[in-house]
């Protein structure tokens, strides 16, 4: 399975980004069943969890992001999201996204994520 992450990009504090996390080769069943999360590293910093959502719906954020970011999914597209809102510099990583489920772990390819003026 291979999760195709994009929407990073170059922005002002302040701005908005929404990043995607795409499995087009996931199974719809396994797809519905799976926690999504997306993690981020900064530079010379250990990888965090910024936000995951559950197979319930249910979701938890890292204490940085409450309030800003929005995680979700659309079933019927296969693809996870990050909504990133009042992007602060030390927002400024490389974003990784996730997939668990029973057996399975999976993670895409990193998007970085620049604030800056």
């Amino acid at each position: 399975v291979q999760l195709q992450a994009s929407g990073g990009g170059l922005v002002q504090p302040g701005g908005s980004l929404r990043l995607s996390c795409a499995a087009p080769r996931m199974i719809l069943s396994t797809f519905w069943g799976t926690t999504f999360g997306w993690y981020r590293q900064a530079p010379e910093k250990q990888r965090e969890l910024v936000a995951s959502m559950r197979q319930d719906g249910s979701t938890s954020y890292g204490d940085s992001v409450k309030g800003r970011f929005t995680i979700s999914k659309d079933n019927t597209k296969k693809t996870a999201y990050l909504q990133m809102n009042s992007l602060e510099t030390e927002d400024t990583a490389v974003y990784f996204c996730n997939a668990q489920g029973p057996g399975m772990n999976y993670w895409g390819k990193g998007t970085l994520v620049t604030v800056s003026s």
